[in-house]
């Protein structure tokens, strides 16, 4: 039996397009357990992961002393650590608990203090999806093929997404097709315009749709002024459920419309229609964080713009137009 460690601290997002990686180690070793770094933020998404063993919130661990949490860390008896995500503090206390092999990038500088395999590639510049530049990470298992998006799109993700409970069950239309409105990101994407989200809610049939809005409490007091404006029903869910209720939520609808968002990437991982909203603006771009899945839609604006690289407003994302999202929907299921 042979441990490996995957360490990945940081978003939603993030952490699912890093799971692939597990599907592709599972399939190169037989006798293997995989142990998963994370938050407690993201706890909810690993603990429905398809092949994670273990999980470890990182989070949690640095609110031991440092001897503590290196023997945390080194009662796992892990063969292998991989820094998927670079963490000064991670990195070495993998060092002091003794693991053998420790993976990390060549371009961050500590790696080369506390790491002993370091595949060199750049992330910044490259042509590839982050699920693929993960995968370079796996050159020391002598796992060199890089499979294409739509390969990493075929991979089950998740497998054991809760059922419903029933204030979230309350949510769904049954006898309509139900989309997701999560209109921001916390920051982390470039955003469609909140107007543009109203706009599409009064445009797509109150007889065919059922939309319901979304987001964490901060999320829903940004857009809720806003809801007075559609002149059709709809439900709001912003701020009342956990992560946990709202991935069952995801499951259990039919689409999801945002911009590069962990909903996102949680609703193409289940399988259901992802209408992503992306600026063409590297390394921002569909091409390097759209979702996986077998139902992914991208709308994007096709130029090579910049101009608004260092601004909050973003007219290649305002000129995603309702009407063009409506149609894209209608197209998906008239199939």
């Amino acid at each position: 039996m042979m441990k490996i460690i995957i360490s990945r601290t940081d978003k939603i997002g993030d952490v699912i397009l890093t799971l692939p990686m597990i599907n592709v180690l599972k399939e190169k070793f037989q006798n293997l357990k995989i142990v998963f770094i994370g938050n407690s933020y993201t706890h909810p998404v690993l603990n429905v992961a398809s092949g994670i063993d273990e999980i470890l919130e990182w989070d949690t661990l640095m609110q031991l002393s440092e001897k503590e949490r290196i023997q945390t860390v080194k009662q796992l008896h892990a063969d292998v650590i991989l820094h998927v995500f670079p963490d000064k503090n991670v990195t070495k206390t993998a060092l002091r608990a003794g693991i053998p092999i420790r993976i990390g990038t060549s371009h961050r500088l500590y790696h080369w203090l506390y790491c002993n395999k370091l595949p060199s590639f750049s992330r910044k510049n490259s042509e590839l999806h982050e699920a693929q530049l993960n995968l370079k990470l796996l050159k020391p298992f002598g796992i060199d093929t890089i499979q294409t998006v739509e390969q990493l799109s075929q991979i089950p993700l998740f497998n054991k997404i809760p059922e419903p409970d029933e204030m979230t069950r309350s949510l769904i239309d049954y006898n309509r097709i139900n989309i997701i409105f999560h209109p921001h990101s916390k920051g982390s994407a470039r955003e469609w315009p909140i107007e543009h989200y109203i706009k599409l809610c009064n445009l797509l049939s109150p007889d065919t749709f059922q939309i319901i809005f979304c987001g964490t409490q901060s999320e829903a007091q940004l857009y809720e002024p806003f809801l007075k404006k559609i002149h059709r029903p709809f439900s709001d869910a912003g701020g009342k459920l956990s992560l946990s209720q709202y991935m069952s939520l995801i499951s259990k609808c039919q689409a999801l419309v945002a911009a590069s968002t962990g909903p996102l990437h949680v609703a193409a991982a289940t399988g259901i229609h992802a209408f992503g909203i992306y600026p063409p603006i590297r390394p921002m771009h569909a091409g390097r964080w759209a979702p996986l899945g077998k139902h992914v839609h991208i709308l994007t604006k096709e130029n090579s713009c910049s101009l608004c690289r260092k601004s909050t407003h973003c007219q290649c994302m305002e000129d995603i137009l309702p009407e063009m999202v409506k149609s894209e929907i209608e197209h998906a299921f008239a199939q």
